[in-house]
């Protein structure tokens, strides 16, 4: 038990993923939007991971999340492969595509990286578009089976976020462990950690790994659940809503992510019509990161310093109002 209160950060999304599920099965069309909602938590927490973490500003997370759709689209409908094993592969692909990307691209800088990271997400979308053969090209591939037992979209809903709980639960994990410190301080002074002998190369490349391993999880699920993936599911722009998922809730906070996709899944949905989206939508962000360039979740301790601000001078008065007693 005291394991799990040190780790405060699952705690709130275990209670939250149970109530929010909870409330969502009275409603078919709520449940398939929070399976959805859930896949892009997925998806904004690995570019948490790399960007906020690990400061490798990676604009190819879509890019990680399609190579997992389509390894599971692949793997099951060509090679009749059962949805665990293809879920390592899922997981497997992108993982060592980003550890040997981020070998080469992590002593950039961040502008230059999350260009190389844009270039590596549109190389990709152009191979998936040309590998006919197995992709499907243009078109895709339907007909992708479901998993097993889950059948139904709240188990589907039920599925992505206890995948959701336990992506926590790692970030979690590695914020609070030695590899996770050695990451904050190559993220604020790489020539410090260097001298205090971390392997910055190799530590960055596993970090990056690792949030694409999450990020192939992501395209699993979306390919099973979906049962159609094509090169315009899970795209370039995936990546960019993923980067501003992470940004707007808080990139150095661990639920900063699931903040942020929440917070813009409504705001999408409640915009007026289509032709007046981009505008709101882009005033929305601006607006946002004027006001909280630290991300909405970064709000909350400037506000309960306020409140003890404000609380200070009651206490002052309050004894100052009290009469020192009588020395003798």
């Amino acid at each position: 038990m005291r394991g799990f209160t040190r780790r405060p950060n699952t705690m709130i999304v275990l209670g939250l993923a149970i109530a929010s599920v909870a409330l969502v099965a009275l409603d078919p069309v709520w449940t398939d939007t929070w399976v959805i909602v859930g896949v892009f938590v997925l998806i904004a927490l690995s570019t948490g991971i790399s960007y906020g973490q690990a400061g490798i500003l990676s604009m190819s997370q879509g890019a990680f999340a399609a190579i997992g759709g389509y390894a599971a689209a692949v793997s099951t409908l060509r090679f009749r492969l059962p949805p665990g094993i293809d879920l390592l592969i899922a997981v497997a692909l992108p993982a060592l595509l980003a550890y040997g990307l981020a070998r080469l691209v992590t002593r950039l800088t961040p502008l230059a990286t999350a260009l190389a990271t844009l270039a590596l997400g549109s190389v990709i979308e152009i191979a998936l578009r040309n590998m006919d053969n197995i992709t499907g090209g243009y078109i895709g591939l339907a007909g992708i089976p479901g998993i097993g037992i889950i059948d139904t979209p709240l188990k589907y809903c039920v599925l992505v976020w206890v995948m959701i709980c336990l992506c926590v639960l790692m970030y979690e994990n590695l914020v609070n462990s030695p590899f996770g410190r050695a990451l904050n301080v190559i993220r604020h002074d790489r020539t410090r950690a260097q001298a205090d002998g971390v392997n910055v190369p190799q530590l960055l490349s596993a970090a990056f790994a690792f949030s694409a391993a999450i990020a192939g999880s992501a395209g699993w699920l979306y390919a099973h659940y979906i049962s159609y993936i094509s090169p315009n599911s899970l795209d370039t722009h995936t990546s960019i809503s993923a980067l501003l998922m992470t940004v707007i809730g808080g990139s150095g906070i661990i639920l900063g992510p699931l903040a942020g996709t929440v917070f813009l899944d409504v705001l999408v949905r409640h915009l007026p019509a289509q032709e007046l989206q981009g505008m709101f939508y882009g005033g929305a962000l601006i607006l946002i990161l004027i006001l909280a360039p630290t991300g909405l979740l970064g709000l909350v301790p400037a506000l309960l310093a306020r409140l003890r601000v404000h609380r200070a001078p009651r206490a002052t008065t309050k004894a100052a109002t009290v009469k020192p007693e009588a020395t003798q």
